[in-house]
């Protein structure tokens, strides 16, 4: 299926804030296919929409929904908005730490949501390789930060921020973004250290999404469910019951 724009819309559902500290914004003027209809997903490839905007509401609909936002290939190209047919999730009892990994723990201290902005700034290197973070996503994802729903692992070697990753935090879900390295190792460090945050005595209702499974992360664990499943494990860990954990909330 060609996708759609986004239509705007009255009203919206919202789900109830779980953590004192989040703030719910205003509900997004745009709603997104029904993933859970078996003719869209069935007809749907794994992009799923285009255009609409990055307000915080916007985010949050996307997310619940099972979908989230990449840019287009063009500096003017509207948002597209992904769910892959395929999605890569890192179960919490199976990342795989080689001993190798093990001992380059000892070499980092973990810290949370210090240095966002730097974080971001991180991911969205120009130098690297297939760099796709632009203005727009490093602004919409700092807003999501500033209340409450974003957040960042970050791997320390003193006071340099080695490496790190982000992403948002909805009741049991943490849909990863992105991560980076300055010191080997760093990135996956912060990895462990984030499934070390999840898993906790609400891991059965907790999913750690990573959108794609590429050889570097199945490498960590990291195994691909089909939207159908992922939609379903979604279900239960964003519903609104589920407490973010300590560490963030």
């Amino acid at each position: 299926m060609t996708p759609s724009p986004p239509r705007p819309v009255a009203s919206d559902t919202r789900l109830a804030a779980v953590s004192s500290r989040l703030q719910e914004p205003p509900p997004s003027g745009w709603t997104f296919p029904d993933l859970r209809d078996p003719e869209v997903d069935r007809r749907c490839g794994s992009m799923v929409a285009v255009g609409a905007d990055l307000a915080p509401g916007t985010l949050l609909q996307a997310y619940r929904s099972g979908m989230f936002p990449m840019p287009g290939p063009g500096r003017r190209d509207p948002m597209h908005w992904w769910s892959p047919a395929r999605r890569g999730v890192l179960p919490l009892d199976g990342m795989r730490v080689s001993r190798s990994l093990r001992q380059s723990c000892k070499h980092f201290d973990i810290r949370v949501d210090s240095a966002f902005d730097e974080v971001v700034a991180g991911c969205a290197d120009p130098e690297r390789p297939d760099g796709w973070i632009d203005g727009r996503i490093s602004a919409a994802y700092t807003r999501l930060h500033r209340l409450g729903w974003a957040h960042s692992v970050e791997a320390w070697q003193g006071d340099t921020l080695a490496g790190g990753l982000y992403g948002v935090a909805i009741g049991g879900l943490f849909a990863g973004e992105s991560m980076f390295n300055h010191v080997r190792d760093a990135s996956k460090v912060a990895l462990v250290a984030l499934v070390d945050i999840l898993h906790d005595e609400h891991i059965d209702e907790r999913l750690l999404d990573v959108q794609w499974a590429t050889p570097h992360l199945a490498s960590l664990g990291v195994v691909e469910v089909t939207r159908r499943e992922y939609l379903a494990r979604l279900e239960v860990a964003a519903a609104g019951g589920v407490p973010l954990p300590q560490a963030f909330s």
